[in-house]
């Protein structure tokens, strides 16, 4: 009777065979696979979207200190002034601007200062980088003296344009190159593309010159001819004709 209940026993107990344990690692192996799977996906794109974040926070960033730094743009020579030559206070083409403005106190120093914004090829795709150096006693090497500040990469395509006076002294029509180096232009224009892969878009960006162009256009032609200080000094007095009727 005792080894009857023991055999019994023996049979109740029994624990899973082989095949339920396989197909059990099995399960469990493939809801660890997709659960992982899971997590790896959330993780990418989380840190995706971080990624996306940090590149627009870049590009906002960029797209306002340009537009910042036109709008300050100066009608001050970067060019010594011969008898027979104009000042040289605008130079530009689609690939890069030249000009005088002030610089953010974390960047400049001591006044005016020349400024270059060029587009150039760079590690990933194309760049929009910032030379600057002081405006007096500037030469062509001081330009180069320093390494360019990268405002944003990853650009495809793009470039400035420029807006002159028509015959009339209105608006006139878009150019991408400025001939005119004596005179500023109405308006300048900054346009850049993206791999559609970046999820960026540069915002339109026109800046209007905040000095009136014609006036300083009148004032270069009464200055022709003058010696480099003087020509500062009526540079400078039409400044601050401009900041007090403001």
């Amino acid at each position: 009777m005792t080894n009857s209940a023991n055999r019994k026993s023996l049979k109740t107990a029994r624990g899973f065979t082989l095949v339920e344990l396989l197909l059990a690692i099995t399960l469990m192996s493939v809801l660890l696979a997709l659960a992982y799977g899971g997590f790896r996906a959330s993780t990418r794109a989380t840190d995706r979207g971080q990624d996306i974040l940090e590149e627009s926070s870049r590009l906002r960033l960029a797209h306002q200190f340009v537009h910042r730094q036109l709008n300050q743009l100066l009608p001050m020579s970067f060019s010594d002034i011969d008898s027979d030559d104009l000042p040289m206070v605008f130079d530009g083409s689609s690939r890069s601007i030249r000009f005088v403005g002030p610089m953010p106190g974390y960047l400049g120093f001591g006044g005016p200062q020349v400024q270059e914004l060029r587009i150039v090829e760079g590690e990933n795709g194309q760049e929009l980088v910032l030379t600057h150096a002081l405006l007096q006693g500037f030469e062509e090497a001081d330009l180069d003296a320093r390494a360019p500040i990268m405002l944003i990469d990853g650009i495809q395509g793009g470039g400035f344009s420029f807006q002159g006076r028509d015959e009339q002294g209105g608006p006139g029509s878009w150019s991408d190159s400025w001939d005119e180096t004596e005179i500023i232009p109405l308006a300048i224009s900054l346009q850049l593309d993206f791999d559609e892969q970046a999820h960026m878009e540069w915002p339109d960006l026109v800046a209007s010159v905040r000095i009136d162009g014609l006036a300083i256009a009148e004032m270069i032609e009464e200055a022709g001819g003058r010696q480099a200080s003087e020509y500062s000094t009526t540079i400078q007095n039409l400044i601050n004709r401009r900041g007090n009727s403001n």
